[in-house]
This record gives structure tokens, sequence and C-alpha cells, in this order.
């Protein structure tokens, strides 16, 4: 018997086992899938010769993540890597808006859209200078960040708190018009902003587009040098040299309860595995609570609520072996990690607007990675490893283009909608299909088949609209990663702070299970180390 039974090596799982470990508690993870790493995993599946990551693909959170850092992962062999560009969003016309790595390259770049745009980025990245830190912190310490929080306010009032505060609340759309006279820097935002399932006339998606830009501006979107499965590498050889165990292939099929506290989970092969201390759940909160507890040992309001837990948009990937770098008709995309293709924020907002109708999107927003770009190692000189994803409604009612795709994503269905994809990005960089040399298509029940947490390819593992954040994600309540039954805790992005690749969801359920055991002094002891 364990300490300590986390169920799925994803990395918040993965953090929390480290964590666990360094406090010297026995710690065994559970994996459903052959191998580890859940949305954090790369293969050579659409060419040979070419590395693709499967899910997730630039860090600029674990960059940023104060939990990632203490784990020095560094000494386990990762290695980071970075395009020369950040990103980029080209404009049928030619023109394109460029998150640079040095600042002074951003703004210059802004300019050319308005004179007064190069000040404007420049100011904004002096507030996030002086916030930012403090900021990431706040986000990724257990809810309320006391602290953290503390700090925070201090910085604010001297920042100006209560406008930046305004700032980030509005939407996406008016906070760019706001600060910026042209095109440039209001695309920065809203094509940040729409990494998650929020419209340009979102509340909140300001803030988001604002914190992730203001992130690729400081930190970059880095790769992990070899592919995203280094990142898990790293995780997995930390944990084993602490004295971690992992098994994958081991399907949890329920938690253990006994007085109302968590003692055990039971595999799907019948073995039950034992935990003195804790069960730490690496998985949706719907599958935690629904399938693995059972309603029996949860309170009524609870399941009330999961009943209103809304999912985040479904994802459609396309994986593709390039021959040569893509032919952008903007020369600027051609050194970007990141690309975003949107005929404007118009554009962005028409997007939007289908997927809030249940429309399966005519002309989607497409997310281009340049993985060879970033890092060389991914395929031969002069190809490139590419993908793209685009957004869909989880429950598809009727489609805006001709090809008329339901969601049932049989194989013509799966074509059409990878069609549509290359259709897009060849708008932006005429020829670039003739240089496909393979593809693989990753449709919403792939992803979902691949990773339980993807519900529907749901890459967020729940909504980041407001009303299902901090005290409200999942449901309603603390904003904690503890759960009504003892013991046992949620350590997913379901939980606070939710989604992107940081460890933070981990890391808090780690810390809550330490303290409830009286071992919080010790783990920041350990962490010093």
């Amino acid at each position: 018997m364990s300490d300590a039974v986390v169920i799925g090596a994803g990395p918040n799982g993965l953090v929390a086992a480290n964590l666990l470990a360094d406090a010297g508690w026995s710690v065994e993870v559970l994996e459903a899938q052959e191998e580890p790493g859940g949305a954090v995993r790369s293969d050579r599946g659409v060419h040979p010769d070419y590395v693709s990551d499967l899910f997730s693909a630039f860090y600029p959170l674990a960059a940023a993540s104060p939990v990632l850092a203490r784990l020095d992962l560094a000494a386990e062999g990762l290695r980071w890597s970075h395009a020369p560009r950040v990103l980029a969003h080209p404009l049928l016309n030619g023109r394109c808006a460029v998150l640079e790595r040095r600042v002074e390259e951003t703004a210059a770049g802004l300019e050319a859209f308005a004179p007064v745009d190069g000040d404007a980025w420049g100011n904004m990245y002096k507030t996030w200078g002086r916030v930012g830190p403090d900021l990431v912190q706040a986000l990724f310490t257990p809810f309320p960040p006391v602290r953290a929080g503390l700090r925070l306010a201090a910085k604010l009032r001297a920042a100006g708190g209560l406008r930046l505060a305004r700032n980030l609340a509005l939407p996406v759309r008016r906070l760019g018009e706001e600060e910026f006279a042209g095109a440039g820097g209001r695309l920065l935002l809203a094509g940040n902003a729409l990494h998650a399932d929020l419209s340009p006339e979102a509340a909140g998606s300001g803030g988001f587009g604002w914190m992730m830009s203001m992130l690729g501006q400081s930190h970059g979107f880095p790769v992990p040098v070899g592919g995203a499965e280094a990142l898990t590498a790293a995780l997995v050889s930390r944990l084993q040299r602490h004295g971690g165990v992992l098994r994958c292939g081991e399907r949890v099929a329920s938690v253990v309860v006994r007085g109302d506290r968590a003692v055990a989970v039971r595999t799907a092969g019948g073995e039950r595995v034992g935990a003195r201390r804790a069960v730490l759940a690496d998985t949706s909160a719907t599958a935690l609570y629904r399938d693995l507890v059972g309603e029996e040992h949860l309170p009524s309001r609870l399941l009330r609520d999961l009943e209103r837990f809304q999912w985040d948009f479904a994802t459609f990937k396309v994986d593709w072996a390039l021959a040569g770098p893509v032919p952008w008709t903007a020369p600027q995309a051609s050194g970007a990690g990141t690309v975003h293709l949107a005929d404007g924020i118009d554009g962005l907002t028409r997007f939007a607007s289908q997927i809030a109708m249940g429309q399966v999107p005519d002309e989607p927003f497409v997310l281009l990675g340049q993985m060879t770009t970033a890092d060389p190692s991914r395929s031969p000189a002069g190809t490139e490893s590419a993908w793209a994803y685009t957004h869909l409604p989880q429950r598809i009612t009727s489609d805006a283009g001709p090809e008329h795709i339901t969601g049932r994503w049989d194989a013509r269905e799966q074509e059409a909608m990878a069609d549509r994809v290359e259709a897009q990005v060849e708008r932006f960089a005429p020829g670039f299909r003739t240089l496909i040399r393979a593809r693989r298509i990753l449709a919403p029940t792939t992803l979902q088949a691949m990773n339980e947490n993807l519900h529907n390819g749901a890459i967020n593992n729940g909504t980041a609209a407001l009303h299902q954040q901090a005290i409200f994600r999942p449901t309603p309540g603390t904003g904690r990663p503890e759960t009504p039954v003892k013991g046992l805790y949620l350590a997913s992005a379901a939980a606070h702070p939710g989604g992107g690749v940081h460890g933070a969801p981990g890391a808090n359920a780690a810390r809550a299970a330490l303290r409830a055991q009286g071992l919080h002094t010790l783990l920041h002891r350990a962490q010093r180390i």
C-alpha cells in the first residue's frame, strides 16, 4: 500500500506525484493509456522522419510556471527551443502582425500599422513587468491566493490597479480598440484570446489575450527539444528517481470510499490499490464524480451543479509532414513558431459566433504550429513538421460550409474538415498543399479516445469563461482541490486555475493533501533542497 495513489499520468498528475515524493510519501501513479503524458506526448506517426506533437506543443505557461521551475527539470535533461519569432498573424493583403522575441522589435513592427502603437505595446509590457510575476504567482497558487494576492494588490495600486482591473475584464475587441490605433496590436491580443474558448466579445477575453501576449513577449512560446514527450520524460524520470512508481495500461474503474474517506482505488482488472493518506485524480470533474466515486458519496447540490458544467470548445487537429517551409504570402510569418489564421478580428468574431450557434465554421480560425522552425530536430533540414487545429461546437447543429458535416466523424467528414482547414491555410500560403508528404487527422472523437480528459476534443477540461473560473471551477464552491470525500483531491485542469501546461492544479492538490497530514512545512523544505 502506498501513501498516495494518483489517477492519471498527465502533467498535473505527474507534478502532484513528484511533490508528494519530495515530501517523503510513497506514491503510485496509475495511467489508463499505454504511455504517460496525457496531452503532452509526441510520436513519429505521421512520417518516420518527422516528430509530431499529438496534442499540446508550445508552452509559454510552462516557461513561466513557478511550479515547474521548482522541479528543476533541466536536471532531468529537459531543454527548450524557440522559433526566431514567437507568433505571427498574417492578413490576406500580405501585412502581418508579429510578436517578436524582443519587445522593441514587436513595437517597431506594430508601428507599421499605426505610428503610436509601438509606444502602446511598450507601455503595456511595462505594466506586465510591474505586475506580471506576482499575477502569475497568484494565478498558480490555491484560491484564494493570500500571500501572492497581497503582493499583487500592492503592485496594482502603484500601477493604476482599478484601471488595469477594468482592462482585464474587457472583451478583447474593446481592449484592442482602446489601446491600439491600428490592426496589428488588436490582432495579437484577439488571436491569443482565442487560444481559449473566448469570443472577442466575451467579458474577460481581454485579460486572457493580454496575459498570453505578455507571456509570449516575456517568455516566448518555447517547445521541448525533441518533442513534447521530452517534458513528460523529465517528469517521469524525476518521479522515479525519487522512488515514485508509474504503472501504464492500468485503468482506474472506481475510488473506494470507506466511512466518507477515500482509502483505495480499484482498477478495471479488479485490483485494489490502497492509499494510506490520499487519492489524487488527474481526471475530468465529471469522470471523477459521476464515474469513479458514485452519487451515494456526494452531496446532491454538487450533482445538480455538475449538470450545469460547461465544456470548452471541441477541437479538430491535422498533423503534416511538409516537404518544405510553408510558402506564406506575408514573409514575416516564416520565422514564427505559432501562426494565427483569420481574416482580421471580424473573422474571429464570425468564427466564434458560428460555434455559439452550433455551426461548423465555414472559414475556421486556424492555429498553426511550425515545429521545425521552433526546433530543428523535429524533421530533416529544409522540411517542416507542422500541425494546425481549429475549434468546433461541442454539439453540432449544422454546417456553415457546403460539406454537411454533422459530427459523426466518419471518414468522409474527417477528410472534408481536414480539407477545409487546409483550404484556410492555402488562402494565406498559396502552394501549401503541394508540400504535403503525409497528414494525420485527429477528430474530436479521436482526441478523446487517446486521452479521456479531452472530452470531444475539449483541451481545457472545461470552459475558460468567467462563470467557471476561480471559486466557480469546476462548480461553485471554494476553488480548491479538496472534494466532499475526505482524502480525495481533484488534481486536473478541471480545478483552479484551469487549462494549460503549468502543473498548478496538480501542485495545489498535492499541497492540500500534505496540509491535511500536517506536512506542508516539510514540502517547502524539500523544495528548497
